[in-house]
């Protein structure tokens, strides 16, 4: 992004955060729908790759108008999330907790025996009304966030998130070792969430993705190996005006192997098991970037080889 696109982009969210806020909630509907209807009937580069990732959840089966029509539900849906996202500073305690549905007795079953738990997540739906959900239910912590430019816009999703009750680290130019304080946190009986499902880099772990071969994050494994704390993959859905969550099995460190298959066998059942949630609500993964290989071009996947950052 060029800089004039840098600060347009931090006006923009400054904007949001002001005046979006104070408009009543059937107005703002209204707007970022007919926003998201806008952008999807152009048709642009986004909205492309998002139904080129689409035609692999949906399966050959899919029609051009089946991915057409979830294509369209998708833009709503990472629209909202947008509206909710300059909207929840505002929403009291009983609507962020009544706009929100998920069973958290995994979660319970490890705060009791006193082991840290990461929640691996995926892009879908609203992640950060989850965490603030997760917050107020007596559950605070830690994230990473990706250090944003300009710095101005970076400093106000710390900010807003922060409000919400997070502690968030940035991926990189923080001080000292991320990964070492993630760890630490974990070793005190901590929670993170921490977004995995892309990470096109040479650092990233390759996997199988509805049939297809791609690359997640490695830390949440990594740190499940390192530590002993519990991996529990949560996928989000809309549903209605609620938000609905869903905690997979845990994902047990394997018994036999490198450290490296360790991290490569749970990062695939990780990818497993958002799999099955995307699948289960295709129009809230809001993945307009290219994810798999295949979409990538051949300098992007030389810069792969090279463990260059995309």
């Amino acid at each position: 992004m060029t800089d004039l696109g840098q600060r347009l982009a931090d006006t923009g969210y400054a904007l949001g955060w002001s005046v979006v806020k104070r408009l009543p909630e059937p107005v703002a509907t209204a707007i970022f729908r007919r926003i998201a209807d806008a952008v999807w009937r152009k048709r642009g580069g986004g909205v492309r790759q998002l139904e080129a990732n689409l035609r692999r959840v949906l399966g050959p089966d899919a029609t051009p108008e089946r991915i057409r029509e979830v294509s369209r539900l998708s833009m709503r849906s990472y629209l909202r999330y947008y509206q909710e996202a300059f909207r929840l500073p505002v929403w009291d305690r009983e609507t962020v907790l009544n706009r929100m549905v998920c069973d958290l007795t995994l979660l319970d079953e490890c705060s009791k025996r006193g082991k840290g738990a990461i929640f691996a997540l995926p892009h879908t739906a609203n992640w950060d009304h989850a965490g603030a959900w997760v917050t107020l239910k007596g559950y605070p912590f830690t994230t990473v966030a990706e250090r944003l430019k300009p710095e101005s816009l970076y400093k106000r999703f710390l900010d807003y998130r922060e409000s919400l009750g997070m502690e968030v680290l940035p991926l990189t130019g923080g001080e000292g070792s991320t990964f070492g304080t993630l760890a630490r946190r974990l070793r005190e009986g901590r929670l993170l969430c921490l977004l995995s499902d892309r990470d096109l880099t040479a650092a990233g772990v390759p996997v199988t993705f509805f049939g297809e071969p791609t690359r997640m994050a490695a830390g949440p494994a990594a740190l499940a190996v390192q530590t002993g704390a519990a991996l529990i993959p949560v996928t989000l859905a809309f549903d209605g005006k609620v938000l609905r969550g869903t905690l997979h099995p845990e994902i047990e460190v394997p018994a036999e192997g490198t450290r490296r298959e360790k991290i490569a066998a749970m990062t695939q059942s990780v990818a497993d098991a958002y799999a099955a949630g995307i699948a289960a609500s295709p129009q809230d993964w809001h993945m307009l970037q290219p994810l798999w290989l295949a979409d990538l071009d051949e300098r992007r996947l030389a810069r792969i080889g090279h463990g260059e950052a995309q």
